[in-house]
């Protein structure tokens, strides 16, 4: 049965060549139903294939010989395990609900450019299936570079529009920078292990002694690409510029694709990093860092989508946070229920934009309850789920990620509860500003507001649903449960967990941790409802606050220090290299040429005196030379 993997990534490719070759004669119906029908085709195989591999079918499929290099083969084979498994269905099932979403959130497109959206849209699916089943490092890579390419042409997919093609153009650089490390470890595995199987390349590394040089340059420079993939400090601004691109895609980006690309890298190659403690805790510090300041930035943001951005370039932090003390299971947990609430936060969201003709500032809204009831109430579960509120799946996947926390170092827990914390008020201040209070738009946009179509309100109720339930799957046993999903992807980590030794909490301890972090964030969004449902957070920032509002100033400093010096550098090197220098050199030996051929041009003059009296001077020149030089 594991043979079909191929279809996975088959169908999304399928539908990517049809709309984009066909686009001009395509209707937009005949598109929708393409693009998201391929997608939910590879979500049918992919729970075929999830009931397949928990029956205990797993291995490698190999499709063909993609490098045969001497001793180097590498094939182009997929990886069909429970890791793979669990992000197929997170892909496919997320990314069929964002596509008939778009559906309806883009029926303005003319019929042509709402095709190449979805086929944009299939190819991002495609490279992200590649990306995770890839049998070996190189396949993986062409996927990473594969969602990298999508990301510029999805986020600049209003390309008229200057400032977002210049966000697309940053999301493409800065996640070059990250590529560039990912490419170096590729090469340093060829020519340690001689290979770049994760079978040959895992097994070898499993012999080799802790912070071996060689496994902490390897696991740094693969870091550096997940840094970069998913929006670590210092490789994180270009995620929030990200919202230049039609909602629904910054519902796949920031839920169920792109970013957790650099997650799944690490949890595939969990022994390397297991092996490299180093390692371990630089990822942990820069989660942590990470968590904390875009939870800062969030506090203070107006734009909805911008909220919703840094609200996630937080949540990666706790997922690296999870894989930097070790709990690989807990990281991917959190990616799972993450792509759930926070799709319907976008989602969400993008409904909210839809209702006010593409306003998207909270201060312009507000009291939208009543308007949009199917959204509201989603939306609600959604800021419960990411608050981490009992029962929601976001309680269980963050409470696991600071459980291990607490077990590796009292620090870390401190400031990931207090990220969790920050969390709560961010979202209860979007959620107060936009939903409760009064309506603070133009009458005209109230005249308007109306509750979303169907096409866009069913991906809600059942990301809301999911966003509800999926927490169940890791229950611990300190609540009673077996934690279904730790004993399903136990054989991909069991290496990891045999060499780590982690200390084991007993049921008191969880039992006050979940108390601390659960009861601070309920403190944390009762004072945010009831501060900004009455007086909303309008006013221009002051103090501390512009700096919050400002983002730090990152994007200043980033210019400032690199940016503009670049700039300088460039202009520098065009004006006076390449313009004075290399075309000064090519254009003046094209003039001297020139010179030379008119000087010469006066000696054919056509008169016979010139010519005997030239060659009695050369002949003379001639004798003179033989005579006295020679």
């Amino acid at each position: 049965m594991s043979k079909l993997v191929y279809l996975v990534p088959l169908f999304p490719l399928i539908g990517f060549l049809i709309n984009g070759l066909a686009r001009k004669s395509l209707s937009r119906s005949l598109t929708g139903i393409i693009g998201s029908g391929v997608i939910l085709a590879s979500f049918v195989v992919s729970i075929i294939l999830f009931f397949d591999v928990k029956a205990g079918h797993i291995g490698v499929v190999r499709l063909f010989d993609f490098i045969s290099i001497g001793s180097l083969q590498i094939p182009f084979a997929f990886q069909v395990d429970q890791l793979s498994a669990i992000f197929m269905l997170i892909i496919t099932g997320v990314g069929f609900l964002i596509h008939v979403y778009s559906t309806a959130y883009m029926h303005e497109e003319t019929p042509a450019h709402y095709a190449r959206y979805f086929s944009f849209l299939n190819l991002f699916v495609f490279s992200m299936l590649l990306l995770v089943l890839g049998a070996n490092y190189l396949i993986m890579f062409i996927g990473w570079e594969g969602v990298g390419l999508c990301s510029y042409l999805l986020i600049g997919y209003w390309f008229k529009n200057s400032d977002f093609s210049t966000a697309g153009r940053k999301a493409f650089v800065m996640n070059r920078i990250g590529d560039f490390g990912f490419l170096l470890a590729v090469f340093w595995m060829i020519q340690h292990f001689g290979s770049l199987n994760f079978g040959d390349v895992l097994g070898k590394a499993a012999d080799m002694r802790l912070n071996d040089t060689v496994l902490v340059g390897i696991t740094l420079l693969l870091f550096l690409g997940a840094v970069g993939k998913s929006a670590q400090i210092p490789l994180y601004t270009w995620l929030p510029d990200a919202m230049a691109g039609p909602t629904p895609v910054s519902a796949l980006i920031h839920a169920a694709t792109m970013v957790t690309a650099g997650i799944y890298m690490i949890a595939r190659s969990n022994i390397l990093y297991t092996l490299a403690p180093f390692t371990q805790g630089v990822i942990a510090i820069i989660g942590l860092a990470t968590a904390i300041f875009a939870a800062s930035i969030a506090l203070k943001q107006n734009d909805i989508k911008k909220v919703l951005a840094y609200s996630t370039v937080s949540q990666l932090g706790y997922m690296f946070l999870g894989l930097g003390v070790g709990a690989y299971t807990g990281a991917v947990f959190h990616v799972m229920t993450h792509a759930f609430f926070k799709a319907l936060l976008f989602l969400g969201a993008g409904s909210v934009i839809h209702a006010m003709h593409h306003e998207q500032d909270m201060r312009n809204m507000g009291g939208l309850k009543k308007y949009l009831p199917v959204t509201h109430w989603t939306f609600l579960v959604a800021c419960l789920a990411i608050a981490g509120i009992p029962p929601l799946s976001g309680f269980f996947s963050k409470d696991e990620i600071l459980a291990a926390a607490f077990s590796a170092n009292k620090i870390y827990w401190i400031i990931g509860v207090l990220g969790a914390v920050l969390t709560a008020f961010y979202m209860f201040r979007l959620y107060a500003t936009t939903f409760l209070g009064k309506f603070r738009g133009t009458q005209e946009q109230e005249q308007h507001l109306h509750e979303s179509p169907p096409a866009m309100t069913w991906p809600l109720i059942i990301l809301a649903v999911l966003s509800a339930v999926a927490g169940f799957l890791g229950v611990p046993a300190a609540l009673g449960g077996t934690h279904s999903l730790e004993h399903f992807l136990s054989p991909v980590f069991a290496g990891s967990v045999a060499l780590q030794h982690l200390p084991h909490l007993d049921h008191t301890t969880e039992y006050l941790l979940m108390g601390v972090s659960t009861g601070l964030a309920v403190l944390a969004i009762v004072y945010a409802l009831g501060r900004f449902s009455r007086k909303p957070d309008i006013e221009e920032a002051k103090g501390f606050g512009r700096v919050l509002e400002n983002k730090w100033y990152v994007d200043e400093l980033y210019d400032a220090i690199v940016v503009n010096p670049l700039r300088k550098i460039s202009l520098l090197l065009n004006n006076v290299v390449e313009k004075l220098g290399i075309d000064g050199i090519v254009n003046g030996v094209g003039r001297l040429v020139n010179y030379g051929g008119r000087q010469l041009r006066l000696l054919q003059n056509g008169q016979v005196g010139a010519y005997i009296l030239m060659m009695v001077v050369a002949a003379l020149i001639l004798f003179i030379i033989q005579l006295f030089v020679l």
